[in-house]
């Protein structure tokens, strides 16, 4: 197989994967409103149960650059398939609370091999960056845009345990085809190692503290944003939905996110990152608050403005991860990168259980919104810090 056609098959199924990926793990937060129904139990103690799967999901990645040294990208990403495929079915089995978190656990630990392990080869067989990483970025968005909107319909029409076994069923089968027609890694160092240099910086240890600290607070409004969507807009569209329009309406919400990451994607091949950086952090804040602040159209407003500046952010950090790492460490920094957004927002599922016991989704969004200015304070300090290095100026790509 020519290296060509291999990189151009490893990265469609990359995209397949992170669509999976983000798919899976959404499956819960919209099928936990049917489930209490029919177990007449409250959505905060069935949406705790799902603590596991998102702290696993942050600490697994943690290990995963180092295990794919050693077992080889293609292998890993392989067992993603097939570990998120049984999770799936295994939850569709699921018949008490202790079940049903022994199960989502099992499905953060293997979600958690896809963004370490996916972003590396994606940088290593791309020859645009920026295209590149807003593609598969789309591909991401769709993946949570339409589990919202499927897991409803399927719940609706075919019971909660239809919404886990289809997805299951198409997670073993993509992983069949991935195994038959992806054979190896390829390039280990892939064509960004020579395309793609690093940028030289003189204060990494200051940005890499700046950096880290706008992932946790990001990692903080992508998960209490993406858990709690369904169930903000059951609460506060301004009017009583059925389920099939709450998950319809939480699947347009996060489109829109998907059309940020196209533009932000063409952005990164031509602008420098940092002031990429600064522009749509601003918007997280500012969506978040109109979205706390609201009901109705302007509530999904901002929830719109929310969700596209958090998905364009993703575009962003793991533009900087590859134009700011050396090659041969890229596997390793994106386990790290990741370690810090997913086990930190792991908290995210017991803090809005806490926060809508006490003050309902309104505290809620606050919260997410000062998260957001986190992001949006470490922005500024970043994009000083880096003006401040007489090398960076003369690299007009970082």
């Amino acid at each position: 197989m020519s290296p060509d056609l291999l990189s151009r098959r490893t990265i469609a199924f990359v995209n397949i994967a992170h669509a999976l990926d983000h798919f899976v793990l959404l499956i819960y937060p919209t099928a936990v409103i049917a489930i209490a129904a029919e177990r007449q139990l409250s959505y905060a103690s069935l949406i705790g149960l799902s603590t596991g799967a998102f702290v696993a999901f942050g600490l697994f990645s943690l290990p995963m650059g180092w295990i794919a040294d050693r077992l080889g990208r293609r292998n890993l990403l392989a067992i993603f398939f097939g570990g998120c495929g049984i999770a799936c079915l295994g939850l569709s089995t699921a018949n008490s609370p202790v079940t049903f978190g022994i199960w989502l656990f099992v499905l953060g630990v293997f979600s958690a091999i896809y963004h370490p392990i996916g972003s590396t080869i994606l940088v290593t067989h791309t020859s645009r960056l920026g295209r590149d990483l807003g593609i598969n970025g789309v591909w991401g968005n769709l993946g949570a845009a339409f589990a919202s909107g499927i897991t409803a319909l399927l719940a609706a029409s075919l019971g909660w345990r239809a919404a886990f076994i289809l997805p299951g069923l198409i997670c073993l089968v993509v992983g069949i085809a991935f195994i038959s027609l992806v054979p190896g890694d390829g390039d280990p160092h892939g064509k960004s190692g020579s395309t793609h240099a690093e940028t030289p910086i003189t204060r990494p240890i200051t940005l890499f503290l700046l950096f880290a600290t706008a992932i946790v607070a990001g990692g903080m409004t992508f998960n209490i944003t993406t858990i709690a969507l369904p169930k903000i807009i059951d609460e506060r569209a301004g009017t009583a939905l059925p389920l099939v329009v709450i998950g319809s309406l939480a699947t347009l919400v996060f489109v829109f996110g998907a059309l940020t990451q196209l533009l932000m994607g063409r952005l990164v091949d031509r602008y420098t990152l940092p002031r990429i950086f600064v522009g749509l952090s601003i918007l997280q804040p500012l969506g978040l608050g109109l979205a706390a602040l609201t009901s109705g159209i302007p509530m999904l407003a901002g929830l719109v403005l929310a969700m596209a500046a958090i998905y364009g952010q993703v575009v962003v950090n793991d533009a900087m991860v590859a134009r700011y790492v050396p090659a041969q460490f890229r596997a390793r920094a994106f386990s790290v990168r990741y370690f810090l957004g997913f086990t930190t927002s792991g908290l995210a599922v017991p803090l809005i259980a806490l926060l809508h016991g006490m003050s309902g989704f309104t505290l809620v969004l606050s919260t997410a919104a000062t998260f957001g200015m986190v992001i949006f304070l470490c922005s500024i300090f970043f994009l000083l810090t880096a003006q401040t290095s007489p090398q960076s100026s003369s690299v007009p790509a970082a």
